[in-house]
């Protein structure tokens, strides 16, 4: 029992690094993983690294074909605008139920989370800083932790994790950045904390999917940013 609670760990360890190094561009989009070049990267054995992808294939960071091993998934415009639609949806009805459903502590939940957000700096560059997406994050996660439906808020969490690598791999046009600059991001963010205090869920829809909505805006950008 001891040694396969162990292996589980090792494989979640090489899941979050393997993760880690997707969202962060060091692992690029279509970029093929060989289970001996991952197993000597991260120095675990080849079964945690297969493991590893499949949960990642699980939450589509990663992509599996018959006699083509895993890649990194690949970033297209259709596949945007679909992920973009269904994040819409999903995120929606999670957070409606999570306004409905939430009680106190949730309300209290939220409220430390976006005063984390609001006062963590974006950071330089085009890409905002670590710390920032972490934070944005967490803000997003906490607003949907009032959905009673652990399915539903597991849904919704697997999408938005899939929508960081397109963030990471996209930029603004130049209409998109003009309007959403950081003012306007954090007085968006605002609005929908405003609305869910308020237990309004018709406004608090109507900001999210501005917020989402916003990723279809960008240009896809296969070139590593800065």
């Amino acid at each position: 029992m001891a040694r396969g609670a162990g292996q589980q760990t090792r494989s979640e360890a090489v899941q979050d690094r393997i993760r880690a190094d997707i969202l962060g561009g060091r692992l690029r989009p279509g970029q093929r993983l060989k289970f001996p070049e991952l197993s000597e990267r991260y120095g675990v054995s080849t079964g945690a690294v297969r493991e590893a992808l499949l949960k990642l294939v699980a939450k589509h960071l990663v992509s599996s074909e018959a006699h083509h091993g895993f890649q990194v998934t690949d970033v297209t415009a259709r596949g945007l605008a679909d992920l973009t639609d269904t994040r819409t949806e999903i995120e929606s009805l999670a957070l409606s139920r999570a306004i409905s459903e939430g009680g106190l502590a949730w309300q209290a939940q939220v409220l430390a989370a976006h005063h984390t957000f609001e006062q963590t700096p974006r950071g330089d560059g085009d890409q905002p800083s670590e710390d920032w997406l972490i934070a944005h994050a967490d803000f997003h996660t906490a607003l949907l932790a009032g959905c009673a439906n652990p399915r539903l808020r597991d849904l919704a969490a697997s999408l938005r994790e899939e929508a960081e690598l397109y963030r990471r791999w996209s930029r603004p046009t130049p209409a998109d950045a003009h309007r959403w600059t950081d003012q306007a991001v954090h007085k968006e963010h605002r609005d929908l904390l405003d609305a869910v205090m308020a237990h309004d869920s018709e406004r608090a829809d109507a900001v999210l999917r501005r917020l989402i909505g916003s990723t279809s805006g960008m240009v896809l950008d296969t070139e590593p940013h800065a």
